[in-house]
């Protein structure tokens, strides 16, 4: 088992790993919109949210070895469902061609105001 821990990627703000590489799978703990300096998107749109996630999503990968297109399994929980839309563009987007299994959750309040957080689980 391995902990992954890039500079490219927000540090972690309790006791976890911002992914874990075990049995050739990569498991990205839930990513929030936070820039690798620690600056919190709280006051911006769902765009520069997603945007930001997927960047922290990409930096991880690429720290675990692995890469967007060897990504199986998302899952994003997002605060208002009426920004679904601009969420799923920037989404299709950033995978292109590549289509992995996804649940798409709508909760309650997120940590620090966010209106959306990610988690994946990929391939090495």
């Amino acid at each position: 088992m391995t902990f992954i821990q890039t500079p490219n990627a927000p540090v972690p703000g309790g006791h976890y790993s911002q992914a874990v590489v075990h049995n050739g799978l990569v498991y990205v703990s839930g990513i929030l919109p936070i820039t690798p300096d620690g600056q919190k998107l709280t006051g911006t749109g769902i765009a520069e949210q997603t945007e930001q996630i997927l960047t922290n999503l990409d930096a991880i990968l690429q720290a675990a070895g692995s890469k967007r297109d060897k990504v199986l399994k998302v899952s994003v929980f997002i605060s208002d469902i009426g920004a679904w839309g601009t969420v799923n563009q920037l989404y299709m987007q950033f995978f292109g061609d590549h289509r992995p299994a996804r649940s798409v959750v709508p909760v309650g309040p997120l940590h620090y105001g966010f209106g959306i957080e990610l988690e994946a689980i990929a391939t090495l």
